[in-house]
């Protein structure tokens, strides 16, 4: 299956978004060629802004352009967008509820050899803790045009979590194109496998595993972390009712703590959190780092597998 990265889709879905909208501006902290907004820069350089390494100046103008009228993309890596600014983001976007949407790439582990200092596992639970926001993270580049497209064409702060690696483009047009809804990429009966981001696709290669083993995995995948598709979580706890959540993110206020936050209050099953321990990462390649901190395919099935066999 095509690999394609999901911030090369970005640079090119904001071009075709820019002919169709002048009022789209794009912002960069410095980061132009890697976040891919330089391929808007070439194509309006009217309307990209290279903010320089300035993260809080960044965001502050990217909120004087919303309150302008301006629909604004701010860009750098999500470890920088959204943890240099957050006071910034919180009182001068969120708190006036302005038009800006952020959109970070790098993020997770997958970002490999530059190291835990740039691997933002942490970004999604600060940015969902904020009142106003929403918080998307695609399953692969496909699904990530389509919120882009959602992003433009829909008022409000949005936080939109992109990684740095090129993952296999899975989803369909027609599945892909409903970003606030949580999808069900396969049917099971014995127990729920809840996915957000590059681990969506790899919970599909769990299931397959599982499948040998004579295990029926149910498999959602959830674009939007806040607000939450809390319908597709309940539902399935009614008829699993026993859930794994899988992410590339910190095990902490991410995907996990969301549907565990759900299924507490409306239907209380076993939730497992599968993903980045409460550590920093380290440097390595990706996979490499994926098998280290048992986010493989392989490592998942056998932890759920294990966890089947102790019920």
């Amino acid at each position: 299956m095509k690999k394609i990265a999901a911030r090369d889709v970005y640079g090119e879905k904001l071009v075709e978004l820019g002919k169709e909208n002048p009022n789209i501006v794009v912002l960069d902290a410095d980061l132009s060629s890697s976040t891919k907004t330089s391929v808007f820069q070439k194509a309006f350089p009217n309307r990209h802004f290279n903010m320089g390494i300035a993260e809080n100046n960044m965001m502050l103008f990217a909120a004087g352009l919303a309150v302008a009228g301006k629909t604004v993309f701010a860009s750098s890596f999500a470890m920088f967008a959204t943890g240099r600014p957050w006071e910034i983001i919180r009182n001068s976007v969120a708190y006036d509820n302005l038009n800006v949407k952020i959109v970070a790439t790098h993020a997770g582990i997958s970002v490999g050899e530059d190291g835990g200092a740039h691997q933002a596992n942490e970004d999604m639970a600060i940015m969902r803790a904020i009142p106003n926001f929403k918080v998307f993270c695609p399953a692969d580049a496909i699904e990530a045009g389509h919120i882009i497209e959602y992003a433009a064409k829909n008022q409000g702060p949005m936080y939109i979590r992109l990684s740095r690696e090129a993952f296999p483009a899975f989803m369909n047009q027609d599945n892909a194109s409903c970003v606030t809804k949580g999808k069900i990429l396969l049917d099971g009966n014995d127990l729920t496998i809840i996915a957000t981001g590059s681990l969506s696709w790899v919970a599909l290669q769990v299931a397959k595993l599982l499948e040998k083993e004579k295990i029926s995995a149910q498999v959602i995948h959830i674009p939007c972390i806040k607000p939450i598709d809390k319908e597709i979580i309940i539902d399935s706890a009614k008829k699993t009712k026993y859930l794994f959540t899988c992410e590339e993110h910190s095990v902490l206020g991410g995907l996990g703590s969301a549907v565990a936050e759900v299924v507490c209050e409306y239907e209380p099953v076993p939730v497992i959190r599968l993903g980045v321990p409460d550590e920093f990462g380290q440097s390595g390649k990706p996979q490499e780092l994926f098998k280290l901190y048992g986010l493989t395919a392989e490592d998942i099935s056998k932890k759920i597998i294990k966890k089947q066999q102790e019920r």
